[in-house]
């Protein structure tokens, strides 16, 4: 799914970006519900919410994050759980459109720049993201896979 966006975003380069689990929801600029899943865009880049069958949650959130100091892990392994994300130039393609004809898909297009874009999609056991910074050249992926990593 694609959506406009005419908040411009808080983020404005990877260095930018923190990495927390267990916040509380924060305000989105539009949510994708899946079962059992839901992918937000923050004016500030992304948060997930997973919800088990049990009822057990995991929030997770990439995002300029007031009161903390930037820090995004390259990777992260805890039980059930694990992270990794990446930094590298913004390439002249994209996957956007790909993106947004996926049902299971969330792509962001903030104001200014056609590659001004958080996308986020669901898989079969996790998530994926990307963070596209026009302004410095630079693309933030990431990936979580849950349950046996």
């Amino acid at each position: 799914m694609l959506v406009r966006l005419e908040t411009p975003y808080a983020d404005t380069t990877a260095g930018d970006l923190s990495f927390a689990l267990g916040l509380p929801e924060l305000p989105a600029l539009h949510v994708l519900r899946l079962p059992g899943l839901e992918l937000r865009l923050l004016g500030a880049s992304h948060q997930v919410v997973w919800t088990a069958a049990g009822g057990e949650r995991l929030v997770e959130t990439v995002a300029c994050l007031p009161g903390r100091d930037p820090h995004l892990p390259s990777s992260m392994d805890g039980a059930g759980y694990r992270f990794e994300s990446t930094v590298e130039p913004l390439g002249a393609a994209p996957p956007w459109q790909e993106l947004a004809a996926d049902p299971h898909a969330l792509v962001g297009v903030f104001p200014g720049d056609p590659n001004a874009v958080t996308a986020l999609r669901a898989e079969e056991r996790g998530w994926r993201t990307w963070h596209a910074y026009p302004q410095t050249g630079e693309l933030v992926t990431t990936r979580t896979w849950l349950g046996e990593c």
